[in-house]
């Protein structure tokens, strides 16, 4: 019996590294980075609509910090391209962003008129597949 727990938690723990170090780190806009969708011709909500986020993953702003930023905004300040309330600021040009709750996270570019153009980006995170419960022969 003791065998058995031992093995159990053994395995639950080989598990727990697995998930950990299988996080993805995604570079938003790809080969585009970050920056206005008219100059490289990018779709955020293309790029992310196939993407599968899940908790842990990373998401990697890259962009020239003279013309750009990233503001985590609610969904409302999002469909509204509003930057006055963001949720957190990144400005440093290659902000690496951890997703840690299940939900949609909502990022624009607070520059006036870059949202408007398409500078924003709806982020789906969803949780890690359940870990199937070991089986003691």
């Amino acid at each position: 019996m003791a065998l058995a727990i031992r093995e159990t938690l053994a395995f639950l723990m080989i598990t727990m590294l697995f998930q950990v170090s299988s996080a993805t780190v995604y570079k938003v806009g790809g080969s585009a980075g970050w920056t206005l969708p008219i100059l490289r011709n990018v779709d955020y909500s293309k790029w992310a609509s196939n993407k599968p986020f899940h908790v842990g993953d990373v998401v990697v702003f890259s962009y020239n910090k003279l013309f750009h930023n990233v503001e985590q905004v609610t969904q409302k300040n999002y469909q509204a391209c509003n930057a006055t309330f963001p949720i957190a600021s990144y400005n440093t040009g290659n902000d690496s962003i951890t997703l840690e709750k299940v939900g949609h996270k909502y990022f624009i570019c607070g520059v006036p008129g870059h949202c408007q153009v398409g500078q924003k980006v709806d982020i789906n995170v969803t949780p890690l597949a359940p870990v199937p419960a070991p089986t003691t022969i």
